[in-house]
């Protein structure tokens, strides 16, 4: 009789799904290991989310101070030391690496770290790491290993005159012009910061809108604030003849017949994501795949029985929360614990400021599928906490069905845009209308108001316009 396998699961993968599911395999008392070839968080805490965070906070922090004045302060000339600021955004990504190491041990997961492939079903090879060559038996594998930046052909990070979002957030200097090529989450989140500190900065942008998956009404209020901050904004418009040089970066921005030569110190490629599959599956294993991600069933079976996956490597959307959900429902199900929820809807942030948040569909998609609805929308201009704090820029818009009041979308832009698409997600979620919003009594004054009077104002009740 063979050897029973030493793990219930083993995790390929230490990011927002690998760390989740394996979390979630410890606390349901299952023997199960979390190998990741950099730190506990993947990506998204130590390269992406949470350290820009913090980068994005200190902009946020400089704009507010130097309109000091405006709050009945006077000081004197503000200095950014940018080397700390970065530093600081380091030391949260490190803090918060250290929390993920702490749960690990409190669920008892064992913690790996290095390079890991699947040989065949039910082995894992560390291929790299002080543990390399050790075999790892399992009964489960999950792989988490998530996505990386993707590169134009031809085209090499280097840190100074190339940079994908790794590069930029461990640059202890800023530089004094940078062309963003891609206006998604990513792009504007950095032509923000670096457009906050003094950077020069030019977005390219291919499709006819920043911010694209956003309502229309939305990224056209962004841009116009973002060139109201000073950021110029090509949409429609592609790069082309892209060239590196001794002292900077060049290309041509070409919309239709058009052609503008760009020139800027630096060049951010913010184009989008690829999975990370590189030496993960032996000659023996061969896993079917939906456009270079790997593909899974809605129990997040690949084609293989006993490899599962979940996260930003089964493709989009590429959301940390969303890889946490996947993780967990893929775990749950792999040892019986309940049916995998499918995962009809999940909200999208972007931490620039404005900031935008949204969830369901867009007026655009509404009209696509021919769906009688009504529009209510609330300025934050009309908002009394958002114009005593001085935020007052933005607005909530929501869509909701004409026959019974189902919210279909909502979509906010302004302060703190992200935490209150909450309520909305909730709502939709319990299959609330938007009666049951605006009849909720919101306390006042707070911003979550404008949730309620944008509720109201899809049939004409808000109070306050």
């Amino acid at each position: 009789m063979a050897d029973e396998p030493t793990y219930d699961l083993v995790v390929i993968g230490g990011g927002p799904a690998g760390y989740a599911g394996a979390i979630r395999a410890g606390q349901l008392g299952k023997k199960v290991a979390c190998v990741e070839m950099e730190r506990a968080g993947g990506t998204c805490l130590n390269w992406g989310c949470i350290p820009s965070k913090a980068l994005l906070k200190s902009a946020e922090l400089y704009r507010t101070m130097l309109h000091a004045e405006d709050f009945g302060f006077k000081v004197g000339g503000i200095e950014v030391d940018f080397a700390k600021v970065v530093e600081r955004s380091r030391g949260v990504a490190n803090q918060m690496a250290k929390g993920i190491e702490f749960l690990f041990r409190k669920n008892k997961v064992e913690y790996i770290r290095g390079k890991a492939q699947i040989n065949v079903p039910g082995l894992v090879e560390i291929t790299d790491g002080e543990d390399k060559g050790k075999i790892l038996s399992t009964k489960n594998v999950l792989v988490a290993t998530g996505c990386r930046a993707r590169m134009l052909p031809g085209l090499k990070a280097d840190g100074k005159r190339v940079m994908t979002a790794r590069e930029i957030l461990d640059r202890r200097d800023l530089p004094k012009s940078c062309i963003v090529l891609g206006a998604g989450a990513i792009g504007m989140e950095f032509a923000y910061f670096m457009n906050s500190f003094g950077c020069e900065v030019t977005i390219v942008e291919m499709l006819p809108n920043v911010l694209p998956v956003e309502d229309d009404e939305v990224s056209k209020f962004v841009e116009r604030d973002f060139k109201k901050q000073g950021v110029t904004i090509h949409t429609d418009t592609k790069a082309e003849n892209i060239a590196v040089t001794d002292d900077g970066v060049t290309l041509d921005a070409v919309k239709g017949d058009k052609i503008t030569p760009l020139k800027a110190e630096s060049l951010l490629v913010a184009i989008g994501v690829q999975a990370n599959m590189d030496g993960l599956l032996s000659k023996k294993v061969k896993l079917e795949m939906d456009r270079k991600y790997i593909k899974v069933d809605r129990h997040y079976n690949t084609s293989v029985k006993g490899i599962y996956a979940a996260g930003d490597i089964i493709g989009p959307p590429w959301l940390a929360h969303v890889a946490t959900y996947e993780a967990v429902q893929a775990v749950n199900g792999m040892f019986g614990h309940g049916e995998p929820r499918p995962m009809e809807r999940f909200p999208g942030c972007t931490y620039c400021q404005p900031q935008v948040a949204s969830i369901g569909m867009t007026e655009r998609d509404v009209k696509e599928k021919g769906i009688k609805y009504k529009i209510g929308k609330f300025p934050f201009t009309a908002s009394g906490k958002a114009v005593a704090a001085a935020e007052s820029d933005g607005f909530v818009k929501l869509i909701v069905a004409e026959e019974d009041g189902e919210i279909l979308g909502a979509h906010i832009t302004g302060h703190e845009a992200t935490e209150l698409i909450a309520e909305y997600a909730l709502g939709m979620e319990l299959e609330a209308t938007w009666e049951e919003i605006h009849g909720t009594i919101h306390a006042h004054p707070t911003l979550s108001e404008a949730l309620m009077e944008a509720a109201a104002a899809t049939h004409g009740e808000a109070i306050h316009i």
